[in-house]
């Protein structure tokens, strides 16, 4: 994936050249262009390439489906020196598919609460303070709160509320999203949007919301922790010098952020250079290579370089503080955990759009839940098969 990440990794392959003797080749794709190459080289056993930067929640389970990843259990975890019990429980877990790791985390994300720190003195602890903070910022010109309110690109988003409230999207193996912890979450997070939020917010994903903030026409906003360098970059952001950074604020079960692995490293089950694909994952991985690329403000996996007070210095210090925060109260999913992720998001987002819009959103919820419960039949009938 052409991301951060890869591109500071890149400038260091002359290091992992020299370890391994062997010339590294590096393309960086698109999102789009990177998932077309992978249906098409792998559904023919393509053997060019070998290490793989997957996404574990997003398509990790249908590669495994398909036989495409190669099984590194027991590199990950009989290798004493690697050390595969540093990395966080959460992300550790995602990377992990029937009992088998398929992944090694390399990035990680979670929500952060943004506000205006010349509107608000102490951010809000709480959901409720949240609501409330944010209804009395709203006004003719200036909103409350803004955030993504887009049917399925709001529901990685959303994920935080819904387990703050008590829920999930499942549980044992069953719709959840007409419990009443997830009703009640869909109304909050509608009320706070629909309520407080810019109008036409059904429309807005990251690229819509993102610049709201940045341009100081909201008070609050929570996104990723991973976008905060856009947020102060002089060239988009006219606040970022009165920015603040919280931790996902409590709700009724308390504060559970999603604490995720964007991007991880799998090799391709059809490479012949398996061992040097570990050496290379092993190198990339590293408490040394995650640490001097944290120190640079990408976030990592190992809770030994988030220990480590001198890798943090790559995030402003409030920032650092809320992201270790949400890593410790974190769950390891922001979606749910299906092989067609993007039609389970589709389905779980319409209950959301149906609250923003100020709807009655039960009947929407209970009806979303019939259809999402008929999804996952099919969808492990598929993943049995």
């Amino acid at each position: 994936m052409n991301h951060v990440w890869t591109r500071a990794i890149q400038k260091r392959l002359p290091e992992f050249e020299e370890r391994i003797g062997r010339r590294v080749s590096m393309s960086l794709l698109t999102g789009d262009q990177l998932s077309s190459s992978y249906n098409v080289k792998l559904n023919a056993s393509a053997t060019d390439i070998d290490v793989m930067m997957v996404r574990p929640l997003q398509e990790q389970l249908l590669f495994a489906h398909n036989n495409w990843l190669a099984d590194l259990s027991g590199r990950a975890q009989g290798d004493t020196a690697f050390n595969w019990g540093d990395f966080q429980a959460a992300p550790r877990e995602a990377s992990t598919t029937a009992g088998k790791v398929l992944s090694v985390p390399v990035v990680t994300e979670r929500p952060v609460l943004y506000y205006r720190k010349d509107l608000v003195n102490t951010p809000p602890r709480t959901l409720d303070e949240l609501q409330q903070a944010a209804a009395r910022l709203t006004t003719k010109d200036h909103f409350g709160y803004v955030g993504r309110g887009q049917r399925s690109g709001a529901v990685t988003q959303w994920s935080s509320f819904l387990y703050s409230y008590g829920g999930d999207f499942t549980r044992d193996g069953r719709s959840a999203i007409a419990t009443p912890e997830a009703i009640a979450a869909y109304q909050y997070y509608g009320d706070l949007l629909g309520k407080s939020g810019p109008p036409g917010a059904t429309n807005m994903s990251l690229e819509q919301a993102m610049p709201i903030f940045a341009q100081g026409k909201a008070a609050f906003y929570i996104d990723a922790d991973a976008i905060y360098t856009s947020l102060v970059d002089p060239k988009v952001s006219t606040i970022g010098k009165t920015i603040g950074y919280a931790p996902f604020p409590s709700g009724p079960a308390g504060s559970k952020p999603y604490n995720i692995p964007s991007w991880s490293l799998g090799i391709n089950r059809f490479s012949k250079l398996q061992d040097h694909a570990w050496e290379f994952i092993r190198w990339a991985a590293s408490s040394e290579t995650v640490t001097a690329l944290q120190t640079a403000g990408i976030p990592g996996a190992r809770e030994s370089v988030w220990a480590d007070a001198n890798a943090a210095k790559g995030f402003p210090a409030e920032l650092a503080a809320a992201m270790k925060v949400n890593a410790r109260n974190g769950v390891g999913h922001d979606r749910p955990e299906v092989l067609q992720v993007g039609r389970a998001r589709d389905i779980v987002g319409r209950p959301l759009v149906s609250a923003v819009l100020q709807e009655d959103v039960a009947p929407v919820a209970r009806d979303a839940d019939q259809e999402f419960e008929d999804f996952l039949v099919r969808d492990n009938r598929h993943r049995e098969s």
